[in-house]
């Protein structure tokens, strides 16, 4: 994708700071570096069939309530953490307004028929030519 994310707007935003279990050290245990954040769909006001495909790609991190909750906790700092999360939320809805292409029905030629029929025949021959050796 060349196009950088959509932005999501603030107001369906709603982040979480908690201790995280990433790499830190001892800084781990004492800030609160992992965030949790949560994208009200509702707010986003989408077409029905883009909201289908989001609570499709969503999949587990989709609540009951309409949310989506991701977890970012694979840097040091808040700032990189809560960026991470932004940047997943984002593709993830923008993946969503991606609309699949219609698959167009194809019909093999005659000759790659034959083709294949040729070629199962010949490899037919040579398992067939790979059994028992009997000594008569």
């Amino acid at each position: 994708m060349a196009d950088a994310p959509p932005q999501l707007p603030e107001d369906a935003l709603e982040e979480v700071f908690l201790a995280g279990t990433g790499p830190g050290g001892q800084n781990v245990n004492k800030v609160a570096t992992a965030v949790q954040m949560r994208l009200d769909v509702f707010a986003l006001r989408l077409l029905p069939a883009v909201y289908a495909r989001l609570k499709a790609l969503a999949g587990s991190r989709w609540t009951n309530d309409g949310e989506i909750v991701i977890m970012a906790r694979s840097h040091r700092t808040r700032e990189a953490n809560r960026a991470d999360a932004r940047e997943r939320l984002a593709a993830l809805v923008a993946k969503a307004h991606i609309a699949p292409q219609r698959r167009i029905k194809t019909r093999p030629s005659k000759s790659a028929k034959e083709k294949r029929m040729v070629g199962k025949a010949v490899r037919g021959e040579v398992k067939r030519g790979r059994g028992k050796v009997s000594l008569d």
